[in-house]
């Protein structure tokens, strides 16, 4: 992706849209209201992911028989998508979202309540 679609993904989705949801509803009910092949690639991927992550990955670092390559991690931190990222987030408006179980009572995007910390409200 080029940076404009890496800070989409991860400013606004991320800490605009996902988050809030999957911290008010769970992740459970994200997925079954995402698409069947977004459903499927979920169900059939994250429990692939998290044994990997968790029972490999995790525990060869925690145990110390793997070490972090040092030149990919100095790469990772000092990559200039993290200046995108920091500019986009500067620039980005101060908004407070939250996702209640009021609104027309579908759990989506319509339950949700958007507050301008300028001090501008305006709700689903």
């Amino acid at each position: 992706h080029g940076f404009s679609e890496v800070c989409n993904e991860s400013i606004i989705e991320a800490v605009d849209s996902l988050n809030p949801y999957m911290h008010a509803k769970g992740v459970a009910f994200m997925v079954d209201n995402c698409s069947y092949t977004a459903r499927l690639g979920s169900r059939k991927w994250a429990p692939r992911f998290d044994y990997i992550v968790e029972q490999q990955a995790m525990t060869s670092i925690d145990s110390g028989s793997h070490d972090i390559d040092a030149t990919l991690k100095q790469e990772f931190l000092t990559h200039p998508v993290h200046d995108a990222l920091r500019m986009c987030s500067d620039l980005r408006p101060s908004v407070d979202i939250s996702v209640t179980g009021e609104g027309s009572g579908g759990g989506g995007a319509r339950d949700a309540s958007t507050n301008f910390k300028a001090g501008v409200a305006a709700s689903s």
